[in-house]
């Protein structure tokens, strides 16, 4: 049980690494230099350093916007298999309960932006609002070719252990256009 959670934690401070990995990667082939490969955390120290500026029209939701947006993301991370090992938490339907989950993150996202009465953060909140729209519809065709393939609606099914190799036996050329699809999206 400490394995998976050993992997959950270096993937939470190793995500703004591979973030700057990108952002070198994509640099360079604009040739360019690119920022310095530990700009993330630099900018997470001075982000933690600096204080909240809220304005009068406000309320508390605005407040509990990000924090439920972290909180569901990093909860959803505890939900998928990380290096091919099981997860933190499991079980059959789990991957629609992290689609909601995530939702959830996005619905308190939305109510932030609406709580400020401002109107440029009412037409972010509208493309925040829309951009999932066709995200999820992607997400929910994969997982209904996972399922029928696997008859599993778990996870830790599809990308843990000895299972998720029958899914590419059983599915290959399925399999690259979903990769291709979700680089996509």
């Amino acid at each position: 049980m400490i394995e998976p959670i050993v992997l959950w934690i270096l993937a939470i401070l190793l995500a703004p690494f591979f973030s700057a990995v990108i952002l070198k990667v994509k640099a360079f082939f604009g040739g360019k230099k690119g920022p310095p490969i530990l700009i993330n955390y630099y900018t997470l120290i001075k982000l933690f350093q600096k204080g909240s500026v809220y304005s009068t029209s406000t309320t508390v939701i605005f407040k509990l916007g990000p924090v439920v947006s972290m909180g569901t993301a990093v909860v959803a991370l505890m939900f998928l298999p990380i290096a091919g090992r099981l997860p933190i938490f499991t079980f059959n339907g789990d991957v629609i309960f992290v689609l909601y989950l995530l939702g959830l993150g996005r619905f308190f996202t939305i109510a932030a932006a609406m709580d400020t009465a401002s109107p440029f953060e009412g037409m972010g909140a509208a493309r925040e609002a829309y951009f999932p729209i066709i995200c999820e519809a992607t997400m929910f065709m994969i997982l209904i070719l996972f399922v029928k393939i696997t008859g599993n609606l778990s996870l830790s099914g599809y990308f843990a252990g000895p299972q998720s190799l029958y899914i590419w036996k059983a599915a290959g050329p399925q399999m690259f256009f979903i990769i291709i699809a979700l680089f996509i999206v």
